[in-house]
């Protein structure tokens, strides 16, 4: 099975301390589209799950534009400072071969950590990491390919 990890695009500043609604900049929307890309030549994802910040729904938008039929979950344990174990956990249960999964650093970082059991390795924005494993669960991922955004 193939999990695919995507940090959002830049995002703008809170808006009067409110981070759920933080939209993607220019250069945020311009990262997303060039992961979309990546995605679209690299993945045949069966099912998005995002986190429900306004952030990584906009950069998901993006990716939406090629798999037009593809379901969406949205999901309420990926947003950056959730447990990465419960994420995986969640994640774990998903009937699904192919999933891409939009969410935020830390907990995107966190989960790549745990899956491959290699050291901490922060996410860039827009950042895509593809990984293969038999089911997901602590320590069975490798990672196959990454892409980092050029804008």
């Amino acid at each position: 099975m193939q999990l695919t990890l995507v940090r959002h695009g830049e995002a703008a500043a809170p808006i009067n301390g409110v981070d759920s609604k933080r939209p993607l900049t220019e250069r945020g929307h311009l990262q997303a589209q060039q992961t979309a890309e990546f995605i679209k030549n690299n993945v045949q994802p069966d099912v998005f799950v995002v986190s429900t910040l306004l952030r990584a729904q906009e950069t998901l938008a993006h990716v939406q534009k090629y798999f037009a039929d593809v379901p969406v979950l949205i999901c309420d344990k990926i947003k950056p400072d959730d447990d990465a174990k419960l994420a995986i956990e969640w994640l774990s249960q998903l009937p699904f071969e192919s999933i891409v999964v939009v969410c935020h650093m830390n907990v995107v970082a966190h989960i790549a950590e745990q899956l491959t059991h290699e050291h901490f390795h922060p996410f860039a924005l827009a950042e895509a990491r593809l990984y293969e494993q038999s089911v997901i669960a602590d320590g069975l991922s490798t990672q196959t390919k990454a892409f980092i955004p050029t804008v």
